[in-house]
């Protein structure tokens, strides 16, 4: 019971809008969670938004909506700075499937803390099959 206490502490509780007064009251951070989502999944494909979209995964939203965010992001290496993250993690290493992101996947695997993301990357390096040494 002493570990669920502990949980409690660290999670932020979850606000159906922004969490701050918005910069840009005309910004995507202004929207409640249902406008967000979605102009999220209104992006097409080829989209310019990726700044936009990196704000959201950096906010304090709903991890959902952080993750629908992440999941638009066409430039996979703005993600990096948040596979701490284990919502965005898992995100970012789905779409990894280079012999190059190899080497930052089994870092993912020997140092986040979170199972989840920890699962998500062993399961993009089996699609990658076998590595050769890094030496």
């Amino acid at each position: 019971m002493g570990d669920d206490a502990e949980k409690d502490k660290r999670r932020k509780p979850w606000f159906p809008g922004p969490d701050t007064p918005p910069v840009d009251p005309e910004g995507w951070l202004s929207l409640s969670d249902d406008e967000l989502l979605f102009r999220i999944a209104a992006l097409e494909g080829s989209h310019g938004m990726d700044g936009t979209l990196l704000e959201v995964v950096r906010s304090q939203r709903h991890f959902f909506i952080r993750q629908e965010a992440a999941k638009k992001i066409r430039n996979a290496e703005l993600l990096k700075e948040h596979s701490h993250d284990r919502h965005i993690g898992q995100i970012l290493v789905r779409g990894m499937t280079r012999r190059e992101d190899a080497a930052y996947l089994q870092r993912l695997v020997q140092e986040s803390r979170h199972i989840e993301v920890k699962k998500a990357a062993e399961a993009q390096l089996r699609l990658l099959g076998p590595s050769e040494p890094n030496e």
